[in-house]
């Protein structure tokens, strides 16, 4: 099992910087890769960025030069800078982590409890 805590969120001015963290705890050492999702009524979770153990990088093009995703694999921590941002970046931001083990074969993601991400004037 995996536990996910988000933290970080909050309310910004547009043109803000926000910086969000998310720990890892539990079984850990098979999560393969961890992201940062969003979310807001009416519309599905989407994809923000990914990185992987391996420190492959992907990130939606709608904050391509705005945020940053990192990991330290020694802390088990996921961080997502945020720098310029606009109102439509206001969101519910959810930590995932997909996690595959091969024996048994085993395929899960878990979820944080998701930190709310206001981007108003």
């Amino acid at each position: 099992q995996v536990q996910l805590v988000e933290s970080g969120g909050g309310l910004v001015q547009p043109g803000g910087s926000l910086r969000l963290s998310c720990v890892a705890s539990g079984s850990t050492g098979s999560i393969n890769r961890m992201g940062w999702y969003r979310q807001v009524p009416g519309k599905q979770r989407e994809l923000v960025a990914v990185i992987t153990t391996n420190g492959v990088i992907t990130y939606a093009d709608s904050v391509k030069g705005r945020f940053t995703i990192s990991r330290d694999n020694a802390k088990n921590t996921m961080y997502l800078q945020m720098n310029s941002l606009k109102p439509e970046d206001t969101a519910v931001y959810y930590c995932n982590a997909y996690q595959l083990i091969l024996t048994p074969l085993s395929d899960r993601n878990y979820w944080g409890q998701g930190t709310q991400v206001t981007v108003s004037s």
